[in-house]
Protein backbone atom coordinates (compact mmCIF):
# COMPACT_ATOMS: atom_id res chain seq x y z
CA UNK A 1 0.00 0.00 0.00
CA UNK A 2 1.20 3.47 -0.58
CA UNK A 3 1.84 5.95 2.78
CA UNK A 4 -1.69 7.62 1.14
CA UNK A 5 -3.59 4.28 0.80
CA UNK A 6 -2.46 3.40 4.50
CA UNK A 7 -3.60 6.86 5.71
CA UNK A 8 -6.68 6.60 4.14
CA UNK A 9 -7.35 2.88 5.57
CA UNK A 10 -6.79 4.17 9.25
CA UNK A 11 -8.87 7.07 8.90
CA UNK A 12 -11.94 5.13 7.33
CA UNK A 13 -11.97 2.19 9.34
CA UNK A 14 -11.48 4.80 12.55
CA UNK A 15 -14.24 6.69 11.13
CA UNK A 16 -16.55 3.80 11.11
CA UNK A 17 -15.90 3.03 14.47
CA UNK A 18 -16.41 6.30 15.77
CA UNK A 19 -19.76 6.11 13.81
CA UNK A 20 -20.64 2.44 15.83
CA UNK A 21 -19.83 3.90 18.99
CA UNK A 22 -22.04 7.32 18.30
CA UNK A 23 -25.20 5.16 17.83
CA UNK A 24 -24.76 3.72 21.10
CA UNK A 25 -26.04 7.11 23.14
CA UNK A 26 -27.22 8.96 20.36
CA UNK A 27 -31.06 8.21 20.27
CA UNK A 28 -31.14 8.88 24.21
CA UNK A 29 -32.24 12.52 23.53
CA UNK A 30 -34.91 11.69 20.61
CA UNK A 31 -37.38 8.94 23.14
CA UNK A 32 -39.59 11.32 23.44
CA UNK A 33 -40.22 12.49 19.66
CA UNK A 34 -39.82 9.05 18.59
CA UNK A 35 -42.50 8.17 21.22
CA UNK A 36 -44.75 10.84 20.04
CA UNK A 37 -44.27 10.39 16.29
CA UNK A 38 -44.89 6.51 16.24
CA UNK A 39 -47.81 6.99 18.42
CA UNK A 40 -45.90 4.54 21.16
CA UNK A 41 -45.05 4.51 24.85
CA UNK A 42 -42.13 5.72 26.25
CA UNK A 43 -41.18 2.27 27.66
CA UNK A 44 -41.80 0.85 24.34
CA UNK A 45 -39.31 3.37 22.95
CA UNK A 46 -36.88 2.57 24.91
CA UNK A 47 -36.52 -0.57 23.57
CA UNK A 48 -34.59 1.54 20.66
CA UNK A 49 -31.84 1.54 22.90
CA UNK A 50 -31.95 -1.71 24.28
CA UNK A 51 -31.98 -3.82 21.07
CA UNK A 52 -29.14 -2.15 20.18
CA UNK A 53 -27.03 -3.22 23.14
CA UNK A 54 -28.11 -6.70 22.98
CA UNK A 55 -26.74 -7.16 19.27
CA UNK A 56 -23.65 -5.35 20.78
CA UNK A 57 -22.90 -7.17 22.85
CA UNK A 58 -24.07 -10.41 21.82
CA UNK A 59 -21.88 -10.18 18.77
CA UNK A 60 -18.89 -8.30 19.62
CA UNK A 61 -17.25 -11.95 21.78
CA UNK A 62 -17.31 -13.59 18.65
CA UNK A 63 -16.15 -11.21 16.26
CA UNK A 64 -13.06 -13.29 16.08
CA UNK A 65 -14.38 -16.60 15.01
CA UNK A 66 -17.08 -14.75 12.48
CA UNK A 67 -13.80 -13.14 11.52
CA UNK A 68 -11.73 -16.41 10.86
CA UNK A 69 -14.96 -18.29 9.41
CA UNK A 70 -15.95 -16.01 6.95
CA UNK A 71 -12.67 -14.06 6.04
CA UNK A 72 -11.94 -10.32 7.69
CA UNK A 73 -12.56 -8.41 4.60
CA UNK A 74 -15.71 -10.16 3.76
CA UNK A 75 -16.93 -9.84 7.04
CA UNK A 76 -16.32 -6.29 7.75
CA UNK A 77 -17.60 -5.00 4.28
CA UNK A 78 -20.68 -7.01 4.73
CA UNK A 79 -21.28 -5.45 8.17
CA UNK A 80 -21.02 -2.03 7.50
CA UNK A 81 -23.38 -2.82 4.62
CA UNK A 82 -25.73 -4.15 6.96
CA UNK A 83 -25.37 -1.35 9.70
CA UNK A 84 -26.50 0.96 6.63
CA UNK A 85 -29.04 -0.41 5.42
CA UNK A 86 -30.37 -0.86 8.62
CA UNK A 87 -29.68 2.78 9.33
CA UNK A 88 -31.51 3.48 6.57
CA UNK A 89 -34.25 0.75 7.46
CA UNK A 90 -34.49 2.71 11.29
CA UNK A 91 -35.26 5.97 9.54
CA UNK A 92 -37.79 5.00 7.13
CA UNK A 93 -39.99 2.93 10.22
CA UNK A 94 -43.34 3.12 10.32
CA UNK A 95 -44.26 1.23 13.61
CA UNK A 96 -41.89 1.20 16.91
CA UNK A 97 -41.19 -2.40 16.45
CA UNK A 98 -40.20 -2.43 12.92
CA UNK A 99 -37.41 0.27 14.65
CA UNK A 100 -36.71 -2.02 17.12
CA UNK A 101 -36.21 -4.85 14.62
CA UNK A 102 -34.08 -2.86 12.40
CA UNK A 103 -32.27 -1.50 15.70
CA UNK A 104 -31.38 -5.11 16.85
CA UNK A 105 -29.95 -6.11 13.03
CA UNK A 106 -28.24 -2.54 13.29
CA UNK A 107 -26.50 -3.23 16.40
CA UNK A 108 -25.56 -6.98 14.95
CA UNK A 109 -23.66 -5.11 11.93
CA UNK A 110 -21.90 -2.77 14.49
CA UNK A 111 -20.24 -4.83 16.39
CA UNK A 112 -17.14 -5.98 13.99
CA UNK A 113 -17.02 -2.47 13.07
CA UNK A 114 -15.58 -1.68 16.71
CA UNK A 115 -13.04 -4.97 17.47
CA UNK A 116 -11.88 -5.23 13.40
CA UNK A 117 -11.10 -1.15 12.92
CA UNK A 118 -8.76 -1.74 16.21
CA UNK A 119 -7.04 -4.23 14.34
CA UNK A 120 -6.58 -3.03 11.08
CA UNK A 121 -5.02 0.27 12.87
CA UNK A 122 -2.64 -1.69 15.01
CA UNK A 123 -1.40 -3.81 11.55
CA UNK A 124 -1.11 -0.57 9.82
CA UNK A 125 1.35 0.70 12.03
CA UNK A 126 5.19 -0.60 12.32
CA UNK A 127 5.59 -2.16 16.03
CA UNK A 128 7.25 0.73 17.12
CA UNK A 129 4.96 3.32 16.50
CA UNK A 130 1.98 1.01 18.08
CA UNK A 131 1.54 3.39 20.69
CA UNK A 132 0.29 6.34 18.41
CA UNK A 133 -2.01 3.36 16.75
CA UNK A 134 -3.42 3.01 20.27
CA UNK A 135 -3.75 6.62 20.70
CA UNK A 136 -4.97 7.34 17.75
CA UNK A 137 -7.92 4.43 17.72
CA UNK A 138 -8.56 5.38 21.69
CA UNK A 139 -9.57 9.10 20.37
CA UNK A 140 -12.68 7.34 18.19
CA UNK A 141 -13.36 5.23 21.34
CA UNK A 142 -13.55 8.64 23.56
CA UNK A 143 -15.18 10.77 21.01
CA UNK A 144 -17.92 8.55 19.73
CA UNK A 145 -19.90 7.78 23.31
CA UNK A 146 -19.30 11.91 24.18
CA UNK A 147 -20.80 13.41 21.04
CA UNK A 148 -23.19 10.78 20.82
CA UNK A 149 -25.86 12.59 22.76
CA UNK A 150 -25.00 16.15 21.46
CA UNK A 151 -25.34 15.72 18.32
CA UNK A 152 -28.87 13.19 18.44
CA UNK A 153 -29.97 16.61 20.57
CA UNK A 154 -28.73 19.10 17.98
CA UNK A 155 -30.50 16.63 14.94
CA UNK A 156 -33.93 16.57 17.00
CA UNK A 157 -34.02 20.40 17.47
CA UNK A 158 -33.36 21.54 13.94
CA UNK A 159 -34.45 18.34 11.94
CA UNK A 160 -36.44 14.90 12.85
CA UNK A 161 -35.34 12.19 14.74
CA UNK A 162 -34.72 10.22 11.54
CA UNK A 163 -31.96 12.14 10.69
CA UNK A 164 -30.24 10.50 13.44
CA UNK A 165 -30.41 7.13 11.45
CA UNK A 166 -29.97 8.77 7.87
CA UNK A 167 -26.99 10.16 8.09
CA UNK A 168 -24.83 6.90 8.54
CA UNK A 169 -25.73 6.41 5.05
CA UNK A 170 -23.43 8.33 3.23
CA UNK A 171 -20.67 7.15 5.98
CA UNK A 172 -21.52 3.44 5.90
CA UNK A 173 -21.57 4.07 1.82
CA UNK A 174 -18.09 5.89 1.97
CA UNK A 175 -16.18 3.11 4.60
CA UNK A 176 -17.51 0.23 2.14
CA UNK A 177 -16.19 1.57 -1.29
CA UNK A 178 -13.11 2.03 0.72
CA UNK A 179 -12.33 -0.93 2.73
CA UNK A 180 -13.63 -2.81 -1.19
CA UNK A 181 -10.27 -0.88 -2.81
CA UNK A 182 -8.09 -1.12 0.49
CA UNK A 183 -8.83 -3.43 2.94
CA UNK A 184 -6.60 -6.45 2.58
CA UNK A 185 -6.67 -10.12 4.90
CA UNK A 186 -4.27 -10.28 7.60
CA UNK A 187 -0.50 -11.33 6.78
CA UNK A 188 -1.13 -14.45 8.73
CA UNK A 189 -4.75 -15.78 8.36
CA UNK A 190 -6.43 -17.66 11.06
CA UNK A 191 -7.32 -21.14 11.26
CA UNK A 192 -11.14 -21.56 10.18
CA UNK A 193 -12.58 -23.37 13.08
CA UNK A 194 -16.09 -26.02 13.03
CA UNK A 195 -19.25 -23.51 13.86
CA UNK A 196 -19.93 -23.96 17.61
CA UNK A 197 -23.60 -23.62 17.10
CA UNK A 198 -24.30 -24.60 20.95
CA UNK A 199 -21.84 -22.09 22.03
CA UNK A 200 -23.59 -18.91 19.62
CA UNK A 201 -27.09 -19.94 20.49
CA UNK A 202 -26.07 -20.38 24.56
CA UNK A 203 -24.33 -17.06 24.47
CA UNK A 204 -26.81 -14.77 22.11
CA UNK A 205 -29.55 -16.69 25.01
CA UNK A 206 -27.57 -15.51 27.82
CA UNK A 207 -26.09 -12.21 27.05
CA UNK A 208 -29.61 -11.10 25.23
CA UNK A 209 -31.40 -12.08 28.77
CA UNK A 210 -28.70 -10.62 30.83
CA UNK A 211 -29.07 -7.36 28.95
CA UNK A 212 -32.31 -6.88 28.89
CA UNK A 213 -32.87 -7.69 32.18
CA UNK A 214 -29.86 -4.87 32.97
CA UNK A 215 -31.66 -1.91 30.85
CA UNK A 216 -35.67 -2.85 31.35
CA UNK A 217 -35.26 -3.82 34.95
CA UNK A 218 -35.51 -0.42 36.96
CA UNK A 219 -38.72 1.05 34.64
CA UNK A 220 -40.14 -2.66 35.16
CA UNK A 221 -39.53 -2.45 39.25
CA UNK A 222 -36.79 -5.12 38.94
CA UNK A 223 -38.44 -8.25 40.19
CA UNK A 224 -42.32 -7.31 40.44
CA UNK A 225 -42.30 -7.81 36.98
CA UNK A 226 -42.58 -11.62 36.42
CA UNK A 227 -40.76 -11.60 32.91
CA UNK A 228 -37.78 -9.66 34.51
CA UNK A 229 -37.38 -12.76 36.93
CA UNK A 230 -37.94 -14.85 34.14
CA UNK A 231 -35.27 -13.85 32.03
CA UNK A 232 -32.80 -13.81 34.88
CA UNK A 233 -33.35 -17.38 35.71
CA UNK A 234 -32.75 -17.75 32.24
CA UNK A 235 -29.60 -15.38 32.21
CA UNK A 236 -27.93 -17.24 34.68
CA UNK A 237 -28.60 -20.52 33.82
CA UNK A 238 -27.45 -20.43 30.48
CA UNK A 239 -24.18 -18.18 30.65
CA UNK A 240 -23.54 -21.01 33.30
CA UNK A 241 -24.15 -23.89 30.68
CA UNK A 242 -22.21 -21.39 28.23
CA UNK A 243 -19.10 -21.44 30.45
CA UNK A 244 -18.97 -25.03 30.92
CA UNK A 245 -19.61 -26.05 27.21
CA UNK A 246 -16.79 -23.24 25.80
CA UNK A 247 -14.51 -24.91 28.26
CA UNK A 248 -15.52 -28.58 27.21
CA UNK A 249 -14.98 -27.87 23.41
CA UNK A 250 -12.08 -28.28 21.41
CA UNK A 251 -12.93 -24.93 19.27
CA UNK A 252 -15.26 -23.04 21.53
CA UNK A 253 -16.48 -19.33 19.73
CA UNK A 254 -15.48 -17.46 22.55
CA UNK A 255 -11.99 -19.00 23.64
CA UNK A 256 -12.59 -18.63 27.91
CA UNK A 257 -9.21 -20.26 28.27
CA UNK A 258 -7.79 -17.59 27.32
CA UNK A 259 -9.16 -15.90 30.64
CA UNK A 260 -5.79 -18.18 32.70
CA UNK A 261 -3.98 -15.30 32.27
CA UNK A 262 -3.81 -13.00 35.24
CA UNK A 263 -3.39 -9.84 33.05
CA UNK A 264 -6.54 -10.33 31.17
CA UNK A 265 -8.75 -11.27 34.04
CA UNK A 266 -7.74 -7.93 36.01
CA UNK A 267 -7.57 -5.76 32.98
CA UNK A 268 -11.16 -7.05 32.20
CA UNK A 269 -12.24 -6.01 35.89
CA UNK A 270 -10.43 -2.56 35.16
CA UNK A 271 -12.17 -1.99 31.75
CA UNK A 272 -15.28 -3.33 33.02
CA UNK A 273 -15.42 -0.48 35.85
CA UNK A 274 -14.13 2.00 33.43
CA UNK A 275 -16.91 1.01 30.78
CA UNK A 276 -19.22 1.71 34.23
CA UNK A 277 -17.59 5.37 34.76
CA UNK A 278 -17.36 6.48 31.30
CA UNK A 279 -21.15 5.38 29.94
CA UNK A 280 -23.01 6.65 33.69
CA UNK A 281 -20.92 9.75 33.44
CA UNK A 282 -21.34 10.80 30.02
CA UNK A 283 -25.43 9.74 30.54
CA UNK A 284 -25.69 11.70 34.15
CA UNK A 285 -23.62 14.77 33.04
CA UNK A 286 -25.84 16.09 30.50
CA UNK A 287 -28.96 14.86 32.30
CA UNK A 288 -27.44 17.31 35.65
CA UNK A 289 -26.44 20.46 33.55
CA UNK A 290 -30.18 20.31 31.37
CA UNK A 291 -32.36 19.29 33.97
CA UNK A 292 -30.98 21.24 36.77
CA UNK A 293 -28.94 24.23 35.65
CA UNK A 294 -31.17 24.56 32.41
CA UNK A 295 -28.71 24.01 29.72
CA UNK A 296 -29.83 23.48 25.84
CA UNK A 297 -28.24 20.38 24.16
CA UNK A 298 -26.40 22.96 22.26
CA UNK A 299 -24.65 24.46 25.66
CA UNK A 300 -24.20 20.82 27.05
CA UNK A 301 -22.02 20.04 23.96
CA UNK A 302 -19.79 23.10 24.91
CA UNK A 303 -19.37 21.65 28.02
CA UNK A 304 -17.88 18.57 26.82
CA UNK A 305 -15.51 20.48 24.05
CA UNK A 306 -13.14 21.72 26.00
CA UNK A 307 -12.69 18.07 27.66
CA UNK A 308 -12.62 16.14 24.07
CA UNK A 309 -9.93 18.48 22.68
CA UNK A 310 -7.60 18.14 26.01
CA UNK A 311 -8.54 14.13 25.91
CA UNK A 312 -7.13 14.31 22.08
CA UNK A 313 -3.30 15.93 23.71
CA UNK A 314 -3.91 13.10 26.32
CA UNK A 315 -3.92 10.01 23.98
CA UNK A 316 -0.90 11.15 22.23
CA UNK A 317 0.95 12.00 25.50
CA UNK A 318 -0.33 8.64 26.33
CA UNK A 319 1.30 7.02 23.15
CA UNK A 320 4.61 8.48 23.80
CA UNK A 321 4.83 7.66 27.07
CA UNK A 322 3.98 4.11 26.36
CA UNK A 323 6.46 3.81 23.57
CA UNK A 324 9.64 5.19 26.20
CA UNK A 325 8.66 2.11 27.79
CA UNK A 326 6.45 3.92 30.75
CA UNK A 327 4.40 1.09 32.26
CA UNK A 328 0.57 0.89 31.19
CA UNK A 329 -0.29 0.17 35.15
CA UNK A 330 1.50 3.53 36.30
CA UNK A 331 -0.88 5.60 33.29
CA UNK A 332 -3.69 3.53 34.07
CA UNK A 333 -3.29 4.40 38.00
CA UNK A 334 -3.00 8.14 36.90
CA UNK A 335 -6.27 7.62 34.59
CA UNK A 336 -7.98 6.43 37.81
CA UNK A 337 -7.49 8.48 39.93
CA UNK A 338 -8.15 11.84 37.59
CA UNK A 339 -11.46 9.96 36.92
CA UNK A 340 -11.78 9.58 40.55
CA UNK A 341 -10.89 13.55 41.26
CA UNK A 342 -13.88 14.02 38.23
CA UNK A 343 -16.55 11.87 40.14
CA UNK A 344 -15.24 13.86 43.27
CA UNK A 345 -15.90 17.20 42.08
CA UNK A 346 -19.11 16.28 40.73
CA UNK A 347 -20.48 15.27 44.09
CA UNK A 348 -20.46 18.99 45.18
CA UNK A 349 -22.30 20.22 42.41
CA UNK A 350 -25.16 22.82 43.56
CA UNK A 351 -27.62 24.85 41.63
CA UNK A 352 -25.85 27.53 41.36
CA UNK A 353 -22.87 25.87 39.68
CA UNK A 354 -21.18 27.89 36.77
CA UNK A 355 -20.68 26.54 33.41
CA UNK A 356 -16.96 27.19 33.58
CA UNK A 357 -16.96 24.46 37.14
CA UNK A 358 -18.80 21.73 35.56
CA UNK A 359 -16.93 22.23 31.87
CA UNK A 360 -13.30 21.96 34.28
CA UNK A 361 -14.57 19.10 35.61
CA UNK A 362 -15.56 17.33 32.41
CA UNK A 363 -11.91 17.73 31.59
CA UNK A 364 -10.57 15.95 34.32
CA UNK A 365 -13.32 13.20 33.48
CA UNK A 366 -11.63 13.68 29.56
CA UNK A 367 -8.34 13.16 30.87
CA UNK A 368 -8.65 10.28 33.05
CA UNK A 369 -10.70 8.03 30.42
CA UNK A 370 -7.83 9.07 28.01
CA UNK A 371 -5.20 7.32 29.99
CA UNK A 372 -7.19 3.96 30.20
CA UNK A 373 -7.84 3.17 26.89
CA UNK A 374 -5.14 2.17 25.31
CA UNK A 375 -2.81 0.92 28.78
CA UNK A 376 -5.90 -1.10 29.35
CA UNK A 377 -5.84 -2.64 26.25
CA UNK A 378 -2.10 -3.60 26.06
CA UNK A 379 -2.53 -4.85 29.55
CA UNK A 380 -5.11 -6.98 28.28
CA UNK A 381 -3.29 -8.90 25.96
CA UNK A 382 0.07 -8.13 27.04
CA UNK A 383 0.54 -11.79 28.32
CA UNK A 384 -1.42 -13.90 25.81
CA UNK A 385 -0.38 -15.85 22.88
CA UNK A 386 -0.58 -14.07 19.41
CA UNK A 387 -3.05 -16.40 18.21
CA UNK A 388 -5.10 -15.28 21.18
CA UNK A 389 -4.69 -11.66 21.01
CA UNK A 390 -7.94 -11.14 19.34
CA UNK A 391 -10.38 -13.18 21.46
CA UNK A 392 -8.52 -11.43 24.32
CA UNK A 393 -9.47 -7.50 22.94
CA UNK A 394 -12.47 -9.04 21.88
CA UNK A 395 -13.92 -10.12 25.56
CA UNK A 396 -12.03 -6.54 26.88
CA UNK A 397 -14.07 -4.96 24.75
CA UNK A 398 -17.15 -6.82 25.96
CA UNK A 399 -16.43 -5.84 29.16
CA UNK A 400 -16.76 -2.20 28.46
CA UNK A 401 -20.34 -2.66 27.13
CA UNK A 402 -21.05 -4.63 29.63
CA UNK A 403 -19.89 -2.35 32.24
CA UNK A 404 -21.88 0.65 30.85
CA UNK A 405 -24.69 -1.44 30.48
CA UNK A 406 -24.36 -2.55 34.37
CA UNK A 407 -23.71 1.02 35.53
CA UNK A 408 -26.40 2.82 33.70
CA UNK A 409 -29.33 0.14 35.10
CA UNK A 410 -27.47 0.01 38.66
CA UNK A 411 -27.22 3.85 39.00
CA UNK A 412 -30.93 4.72 37.99
CA UNK A 413 -32.14 1.90 40.64
CA UNK A 414 -30.06 3.59 43.02
CA UNK A 415 -31.07 7.39 42.17
CA UNK A 416 -34.85 6.27 42.01
CA UNK A 417 -33.89 5.39 46.14
CA UNK A 418 -32.17 8.43 46.79
CA UNK A 419 -34.17 10.47 45.46
CA UNK A 420 -37.01 8.81 48.08
CA UNK A 421 -35.17 9.23 50.89
CA UNK A 422 -34.22 12.62 49.96
CA UNK A 423 -37.53 14.02 49.37
CA UNK A 424 -38.50 12.49 52.38
CA UNK A 425 -36.51 13.91 54.67
CA UNK A 426 -36.66 17.06 52.87
CA UNK A 427 -40.72 17.30 53.19
CA UNK A 428 -41.01 16.21 56.97
CA UNK A 429 -38.75 19.13 57.41
CA UNK A 430 -41.38 21.50 55.60
CA UNK A 431 -43.51 21.86 59.22
CA UNK A 432 -45.37 24.70 61.29
CA UNK A 433 -42.54 24.35 63.28
CA UNK A 434 -39.90 25.44 60.61
CA UNK A 435 -39.53 29.17 60.39
CA UNK A 436 -37.41 29.04 57.56
CA UNK A 437 -39.65 26.52 55.56
CA UNK A 438 -43.02 28.25 56.77
CA UNK A 439 -41.36 31.97 55.82
CA UNK A 440 -40.95 30.76 52.62
CA UNK A 441 -44.08 29.25 52.04
CA UNK A 442 -45.88 32.47 53.08
CA UNK A 443 -43.19 34.40 50.74
CA UNK A 444 -44.73 32.55 47.77
CA UNK A 445 -48.41 33.44 49.06
CA UNK A 446 -47.58 36.95 48.83
CA UNK A 447 -45.76 36.90 45.43
CA UNK A 448 -48.89 35.10 44.16
CA UNK A 449 -51.33 37.80 45.92
CA UNK A 450 -49.44 40.07 44.40
CA UNK A 451 -50.19 38.53 40.41
CA UNK A 452 -53.96 39.00 41.29
CA UNK A 453 -54.49 35.28 43.13
CA UNK A 454 -56.80 34.82 45.74
CA UNK A 455 -55.42 33.85 49.11
CA UNK A 456 -56.65 30.18 48.45
CA UNK A 457 -55.82 29.92 45.11
CA UNK A 458 -52.61 31.18 45.97
CA UNK A 459 -51.66 29.20 49.22
CA UNK A 460 -52.35 26.18 46.48
CA UNK A 461 -49.88 27.59 43.79
CA UNK A 462 -47.46 28.24 46.90
CA UNK A 463 -47.76 24.98 47.83
CA UNK A 464 -46.86 23.59 44.67
CA UNK A 465 -43.69 25.84 44.03
CA UNK A 466 -42.37 24.58 47.35
CA UNK A 467 -43.20 20.79 46.20
CA UNK A 468 -41.12 21.82 43.01
CA UNK A 469 -38.57 23.15 44.74
CA UNK A 470 -38.25 20.50 46.96
CA UNK A 471 -37.98 17.42 44.43
CA UNK A 472 -35.34 19.92 42.38
CA UNK A 473 -32.95 19.81 45.45
CA UNK A 474 -34.15 15.78 45.92
CA UNK A 475 -33.20 14.98 42.16
CA UNK A 476 -29.66 17.08 42.79
CA UNK A 477 -28.84 15.23 46.23
CA UNK A 478 -29.63 11.92 45.04
CA UNK A 479 -27.28 12.96 41.60
CA UNK A 480 -24.52 14.09 43.99
CA UNK A 481 -24.91 10.85 45.97
CA UNK A 482 -24.94 9.29 42.33
CA UNK A 483 -21.30 10.54 41.70
CA UNK A 484 -20.20 9.60 44.78
CA UNK A 485 -20.81 5.54 44.60
CA UNK A 486 -19.06 5.65 41.12
CA UNK A 487 -16.10 7.37 42.15
CA UNK A 488 -16.19 4.62 45.40
CA UNK A 489 -15.83 1.90 42.82
CA UNK A 490 -12.89 3.60 41.17
CA UNK A 491 -11.39 3.90 44.46
CA UNK A 492 -12.23 -0.16 45.53
CA UNK A 493 -10.72 -1.52 42.36
CA UNK A 494 -7.84 1.05 41.49
CA UNK A 495 -5.77 -1.45 44.39
CA UNK A 496 -5.73 -4.65 42.03
CA UNK A 497 -2.69 -2.98 39.53
CA UNK A 498 -0.33 -4.44 42.53
CA UNK A 499 -0.92 -7.89 40.83
CA UNK A 500 0.25 -6.88 37.64
CA UNK A 501 2.67 -4.53 38.77
CA UNK A 502 5.97 -6.64 37.76
CA UNK A 503 4.49 -8.22 34.64
CA UNK A 504 2.93 -4.70 32.83
CA UNK A 505 6.97 -3.82 32.94
CA UNK A 506 7.08 -6.20 30.51
CA UNK A 507 4.49 -5.20 28.30
CA UNK A 508 5.64 -4.29 24.79
CA UNK A 509 3.49 -1.82 22.41
CA UNK A 510 3.94 -4.15 19.40
CA UNK A 511 1.99 -7.19 20.93
CA UNK A 512 -1.12 -5.57 20.17
CA UNK A 513 -1.00 -6.34 16.80
CA UNK A 514 -3.13 -9.14 16.27
CA UNK A 515 -5.84 -10.88 13.47
CA UNK A 516 -9.42 -11.43 14.30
Amino acid sequence: MTPFQRKLLIFTVILAAIMELIDISIVNVALYHMSGNLGATLEDTSWVITAYAIANVIIIPITSFLSANLGRRNYYIGSVILFTFCSFMCGHSSSIWMLVFFRFLQGIGGGALLSISQVVVFELFPKEKQSTAGALFGAGIFIGPTIGPTLGGYITENYDWPWIFLINIPIGILVAISCYFLLREPPVKPEKAKVDWTGIALLAIGIGSLQTVLERGEVEDWFETRYIIVLTVIAISTLCFFIYWELKVDKPVVNLRVLKSKSLIIAAILTFVTGFGMFISIYLSPVVVQRLLNFSPFQTGLLLLPGALMALLALKICGTLLQKGVSPVLIIALGFVLFIYFNWRMSGITLNTSAAEVSTALIFRALGLALLTVPLTMLAVSSLKDKDVGQGAALNNMMRQLGGSFGVSIINTYIAHRFADHRNVLISNVTPDNVKAMDRINAYINYFQHKGFAYNEAKIKALKLMENVIIRQSSLLSYRDAFVIVGLFFVITLPLLLFVMNKSNKVKPGIIISDH
